[in-house]
């Protein structure tokens, strides 16, 4: 078994008991309790877990949902930088369904402003009070507004979402895990991406650094599902051999 299974068999494990123990994990893998401890090191300093005497508790932020003010200003350079990347892979005339995450927001802002005629649908209050007046046309899913993350969910959202086959699907999530796929943090909005992915014919997922390696409360869908990975930097290579396997073009750093 490879260290990054091991990593995910005992993240699947903090999930299910909330807490993992040195000598049992070691037991489990045949392997020493310090190579345990190097893995628990790797996911305390991820956020997954938090160290303790003789093994490691569950990091609880694994299944919380900021407020959408509080997750715009997390890594907004790299979410910049992402944004840039992205522009590639829009044409004009696109039809495009995105999610509330702040990382698609910033994408939005870049290709409203290069791209002509788009047809824009979201459950994302925020972008279409933003760009209301783009000269785009957008369509909003309705449904039930949350006050915290300004996005509209439940039924109606997803009857809205179905009826539409756009060009591309375009949404961030929460973490990225080799074996647990795509997951996050919020259960109704994680529906409406599920369902986005689905009326897609080209489906772009945009994730900073700090959402590899990890696994949040909901899982979403398996990497087969995704066409296009755009990110900040260059991953590691064993996530870069990874994506080739699964056939999933790569798109990372500086575009200057």
């Amino acid at each position: 078994m490879r260290a990054f299974e091991r990593r995910e068999y005992i993240i699947n494990k903090l999930h299910r008991y909330k807490k993992v123990h040195v000598a049992d994990l070691a037991q489990d893998f045949g392997v020493s309790e310090e190579t345990i401890r190097r893995d628990l090191d790797k996911l305390d300093k991820e956020g997954i877990a938090k160290k303790s005497y003789g093994g490691a508790v569950l990091n609880v932020h694994t299944n919380e949902d900021p407020a959408y003010s509080l997750r715009h200003s997390v890594h907004l350079d790299e979410k910049q930088m992402i944004a840039d990347n992205v522009l590639g892979l829009i044409n004009d005339g696109d039809s495009l369904m995105t999610d509330t995450s702040s990382t698609a927001f910033e994408a939005l802002r870049k290709i409203t402003d290069v791209k002509q005629n788009l047809t824009v649908i979201t459950n994302s209050l925020v972008v279409l009070s933003e760009f209301q007046h783009s000269g785009h046309k957008l369509i909003s899913t309705g449904g039930v507004l949350g006050a915290e993350t300004n996005s509209f969910v439940g039924p109606t959202a997803s009857y809205t979402l179905q009826k539409y086959n756009v060009d591309v699907a375009l949404f961030s999530c929460k973490a990225l895990s080799m074996t647990g796929g795509l997951s996050d943090s919020n259960e109704a909005e994680s529906e409406l991406k599920v369902l986005m992915q689905q009326q897609a014919s080209k489906v772009i997922l945009l994730v900073d650094y700090s959402k590899f390696d990890r696994i949040a409360f909901i899982k979403l869908f398996s990497f087969d599902k995704v066409d296009y990975i755009v990110t900040d930097r260059k991953p590691s290579e064993e996530w870069i051999d990874f994506f080739k396997e699964h056939q999933i073009s790569l798109v990372y750093g500086s575009t200057e």
